[in-house]
């Protein structure tokens, strides 16, 4: 874009603001956060109100979000576009919870094309990211005032960005069919192990799979590994995540999986704190990890085929095309679009309709 959004500069001093946060708060000691310290409050209620949401979640979000609110980060993103059209559109968006701000970059990319922003948080993720509106508002009053977050129901808008499960999609796909729209449904994170990963490359995995207690999606819910994989290597990284099963939360649907298991007979690796099963769903449950043997890489090749509406990203060594590494999954790049859909370039294609 040659031309730059007034929210840009404040997206720019957001950033700014979370990278000092993240620095403030991750120094407890002194428990002391200066002008930060609304922030820690913010976290605190925040998993009050969704134990999912746990501090170390959402310092992860904002840590990310910090590092990709940057003028360099920004700019390589926006380079190849269009700048926005003049007219303002309203977007309707329709936030998805299952990850602290996991609804931020469909806001970011509604403002930077210049357009107005009409936001229905999920009710389990009801604080952050209206917090971060509040203060992008003190830091670039204009964009604050082409914000608006409801509860109520949706109205006055020109199109739409939804993000539900596979049941709540088809309602969607109903519901704003005479609008533009993107409608996003369930997606899952995938990996691929050759069977000469190195240590890094497992502790890598081990982040793919435990961030945000697996329910992203891009959380590594499923493996490919080769027959005869020798699983030792991957339970020793995953073991730096032990303390998960204190969690009560995860400990219950751990605990709740592992009966049902047992009770069906099935077969799992269990480490006490992660069930590994042989599946062929690319959806596992929390405290479950699913997995499948392949014989070769034409094996594996035939598998993946088809597969793309299911996967949101497959993570691998180098030697599989259009892998990314381990332990990038929960840091994609700001063109690493949900589901492959350029929300961008459906902004800006929607304001010149």
């Amino acid at each position: 874009m040659q031309s730059k959004d007034p929210s840009y500069d404040g997206l720019l001093k957001l950033g700014e603001f979370l990278r000092e946060s993240v620095l403030s708060l991750d120094q407890p000691a002194t428990q002391d956060f200066g002008h930060h310290g609304n922030l820690s409050a913010v976290l605190d209620q925040v998993a009050v109100e969704n134990p999912w949401f746990t501090r170390e979640s959402c310092m992860h979000a904002l840590r990310y979000w910090g590092q990709m609110l940057s003028e360099a980060n920004l700019s390589t993103w926006l380079e190849p576009y269009e700048s926005p059209a003049p007219s303002a559109k309203t977007i309707a968006l329709i936030l998805a919870g299952n990850v602290p701000l996991v609804g931020f970059h469909d806001l970011l990319s509604v403002l930077l094309t210049g357009n107005r922003a009409l936001v229905k948080c999920a009710s389990n993720d009801r604080i952050l990211l209206p917090f971060l509106t509040e203060k992008l508002a003190e830091f670039e009053p204009s964009t604050g005032q082409r914000i608006v977050i409801t509860d109520g129901r949706l109205a006055s808008y020109d199109a739409v960005i939804a993000t539900g499960s596979n049941n709540t999609s088809r309602y969607f796909e109903y519901y704003f069919s005479k609008k533009p729209h993107i409608i996003r449904k369930n997606r899952h994170g995938a990996a691929i192990l050759e069977g000469n990963e190195s240590d890094t490359d497992l502790n890598g995995l081990a982040e793919d799979v435990f961030r945000y207690f697996g329910m992203g999606c891009r959380s590594t819910s499923k493996l490919f590994v080769p027959e005869g994989y020798d699983f030792d290597g991957l339970f020793e990284a995953f073991y730096s995540f032990k303390d998960v099963i204190h969690h009560h939360k995860y400990a219950n649907n751990y605990d709740y999986n592992k009966a049902v298991y047992l009770m069906s007979g099935s077969q799992m690796l269990d480490n006490g704190f992660l069930l590994l099963k042989e599946d062929a769903s690319f959806g596992s449950p929390i405290g479950t990890l699913f997995y499948e043997t392949y014989k070769s890489s034409m094996d594996l090749d035939a598998r993946l085929k088809g597969t793309s509406d299911q996967l949101q990203c497959l993570v691998a060594g180098p030697w599989f095309k259009g892998g990314i590494p381990f332990g990038k999954a929960q840091w994609p790049e700001l063109s690493d679009y949900a589901d492959g859909v350029d929300t961008v370039e459906f902004l800006l294609k929607t304001s010149t309709d």
